[in-house]
């Protein structure tokens, strides 16, 4: 098979969690400038029909906006009904929906804990258990989870002490990451006879609107001397998206510039 269309992903049908996010809408661009019909999810539901509009227009495929809380089982299989109904089948699923909040070790409240744990752990679990059915029963299935690299080590709150407007990684927050990194790698095992790939992107810090102050620290830190870009999760997203990684399962992709190196 040709390289190009190893990474081709005309015919398939992708779900983006999160997807009129910064990141979910840049993933879900690169999957359709792939081929993929695309379905737009999220809690806001005209967010989402901007995001599913653009990519339309910009790209050619056939693009749904749903609404969707990830922390409800009802609307999660709800979801996962109304895009087969809609596109005939789903092939790849991105758990991309997440939160962070304010919640230090010595200061957090439990119910900021239990928020972070609903959405971003037990999110991913409720999403890729109703995609899974529909995937084990097609026998073919892509499952990429968003994690992070706070998933992987813990948070240099130095970064943060001069940017008082930002939420800086927490104990919730990098406790669901890291579960969601591990969990990925059990779904993996489990999925593997019926042709499911299951993968982890977990992402360094993204350009949102940082103060500069911020911007000069994490700079400095990071050995590309940069924050990630409008085009740096793509290929990665297409990637574990594609044939071209049938043979890659269980694996955790970092995308940090080296953050995670030294």
């Amino acid at each position: 098979m040709r390289v190009h269309e190893l990474f081709s992903l005309k015919g398939q049908v992708a779900l983006v969690t999160g997807g009129a996010g910064l990141l979910g809408a840049q993933m879900a661009e690169a999957l359709a400038d792939a081929g993929a019909d695309v379905v737009i999810a999220g809690r806001n539901l005209e967010q989402c029909q901007v995001v599913a509009q653009a990519i339309a227009e910009g790209f050619g495929v056939k693009v749904m906006a749903v609404r969707l809380d990830v922390t409800d089982p009802d609307e999660v299989g709800a979801c996962v009904e109304q895009v087969v109904a809609g596109m005939g089948q789903l092939n790849v699923l991105v758990n991309n929906a997440g939160i962070a909040r304010k919640a230090l070790l010595d200061s957090a409240r439990l119910e900021d804990w239990k928020a972070v744990l609903d959405t971003n752990l037990t999110g991913v679990f409720l999403c890729s258990q109703a995609a899974a059915r529909q995937m084990m029963r097609q026998r073919q299935g892509k499952i990429i989870n968003i994690a992070s690299i706070y998933g992987m080590v813990g948070v240099d709150q130095r970064l943060y002490e001069e940017s008082p407007g930002m939420v800086p990684g927490s104990v919730p927050y990098t406790a669901s990451k890291g579960g969601v990194v591990n969990m990925t790698r059990d779904m993996a095992v489990y999925l593997a006879p019926y042709n499911i790939q299951v993968n982890c992107i977990s992402p360094g810090g993204f350009r949102s609107g940082q103060d500069q102050a911020f911007l000069a620290r994490y700079n400095w830190r990071v050995p590309a001397g940069r924050m990630g870009g409008p085009d740096d999760l793509k290929g990665a997203v297409v990637f574990l998206a594609s044939r071209a990684s049938d043979y890659v399962t269980g694996h955790n992709l970092v995308v940090d510039g080296g953050w995670t190196a030294w």
